[in-house]
């Protein structure tokens, strides 16, 4: 009876311990949002694995890229910041092969230069099967915060913690040794008059159901009451407290988060949510409590791969109509099909913007002989495919120029992606007395 007891536990301790190898490493293929990313960085990073594990600290190199949806914000504007470990500190130390869809990691970004503080971020529950001894796959994690300074605002990679949800829940902190990790990318804030100064910062990024986070604000109205509230993509959960700012329109108050599809948390003044009385959404991610299965059965699993952001176009050249010399007035035409395939399965939405360069006339040289960007406008139109979990909105009518505009976009949610189909009519302003002859100009779109 001895041998036959002792070989069970060993195969039950093997298995806590493939659990514990994915936390040690930071590991997680999780596709990285579309986006302009910033510098990879390397730093020096410790990660402390559960007792349970057996396994010593483990310091090592991690890889991190911090990017952004705009470098170019206003005082006032909130950013999007996605933090993606390229190449996690180790790989897995067993020869145990890890199941999908057991990580779900949290971490932060460290602000400096003109604004200083933290930035929240949160990743979905989402990998694809390790094998024994084998590399990690990149992973990332996403969050806002909102402009309050003008100037070079720096964002560097900070710690990162792997929850996971395999027999039995787990958690491992991977922290900088030296913080602040280097510079990976830098914003430039321009000056406004801010409507709202509201923030506010996390205690914490990640929790299990039932759990208390502190939730710490700045910029409100002193002596006014404040609601926190979980939120679930763009819906409000049930899940709210309230605090009071003190003279200086401070606090910090606990919210006790008990729905498992929270994605945020925001923090506003009066009735209901209002942007312009409120703060927020900081990313949160809630973990679940996964049962040990039975005895005597058997788990089933399957893998959903994630895919990528992508776009094709009808054609590659537009003829816009003929205008008479002296006479000028609208040239116009139509924009070829653009169809946009978002097959990522995360949490992020999607922009599609455009910009055109001045139309010239090959023959002939100087101001006269060129029409400029900003008399191109156009009026988009946007189709989502029946089934799609995210539904496109087209931009708005008006200028394109050289600065460029949104031609269409979907907004981030819980779940996201989908096929779109995406058009626009274009008509370019010509000048009465522009000299006869063939004028032309590229149009570039980009998709993030």
């Amino acid at each position: 009876m001895g041998p036959t007891l002792r070989r069970p536990r060993r195969r039950r301790w093997a298995s806590l311990l493939a659990v514990t190898a994915v936390a040690v490493t930071a590991g997680g293929a999780l596709a990285c949002p579309a986006g302009a990313a910033g510098t990879n960085v390397d730093f020096a990073t410790h990660c402390i694995p559960p007792a349970i594990a057996g396994i010593p600290p483990i310091d090592g190199t991690t890889t991190g890229n911090v990017s952004v949806d705009t470098t170019t914000p206003k005082v006032g504007d909130t950013v999007t910041v996605t933090y993606t470990v390229v190449t996690a500190a180790a790989s897995n130390p067993t020869e145990l092969a890890l199941p999908a869809d057991i990580m779900t990691p949290t971490g932060k970004v460290t602000l400096g230069g003109a604004q200083t503080g933290d930035v929240t971020v949160a990743g979905p529950k989402k990998n694809e099967p390790v094998p024994g001894k084998g590399a990690f796959p990149s992973f990332s994690m996403t969050g806002t915060f909102k402009v309050t300074q003008p100037g070079a605002i720096t964002l560097s990679p900070g710690d990162y913690n792997i929850h996971t949800s395999y027999i039995m829940e787990l958690d491992t902190p991977c922290t900088v040794i030296t913080p602040p990790a280097p510079v990976s990318e830098t914003v430039t804030a321009t000056d406004s008059t801010p409507v709202n100064q509201r923030a506010i910062t996390l205690g914490s990024a990640s929790g299990n159901a039932g759990d208390s986070v502190t939730v710490n604000g700045t910029g409100f109205t002193p002596g006014a009451t404040v609601t926190l509230a979980g939120r679930s993509g763009d819906k409000q959960t049930k899940d709210t407290a309230t605090v009071t700012a003190d003279a200086k329109g401070t606090f910090s108050g606990p919210l006790v988060v008990n729905d498992k599809t929270t994605t945020g948390i925001v923090a506003y003044e009066g009735a209901s949510w209002d942007e312009k009385k409120g703060a927020g959404p900081a990313a949160y991610a809630v973990g679940g409590t996964t049962p040990p299965t039975p005895d005597g059965s058997q788990k089933l699993t399957t893998t959903v791969k994630a895919g990528t952001l992508s776009m094709t176009q009808a054609g590659n050249a537009v003829a816009l109509s003929a205008v008479d010399f002296g006479k000028g007035g609208a040239s116009t035409g139509s924009l070829n099909k653009v169809t946009v395939r978002d097959f990522r399965g995360g949490p992020a939405g999607w922009s599609l913007t455009g910009k055109v360069t001045d139309f010239t006339n090959a023959k002939f040289t100087g101001p006269s002989a060129k029409i400029d960007a900003g008399k191109l406008s156009w009026t988009p139109a946007c189709e989502t495919k029946a089934g799609s979990p995210s539904t496109c909105k087209a931009g708005s009518a008006g200028t394109v120029g050289s600065s460029g505009a949104t031609l269409a976009s979907a907004p981030d949610g819980t779940l996201t992606g989908g096929e779109f189909s995406v058009d626009a009519g274009l008509s370019l302003d010509v000048p009465a007395f522009t000299p006869a002859g063939s004028y032309s100009a590229v149009l570039t779109l980009t998709l993030t």
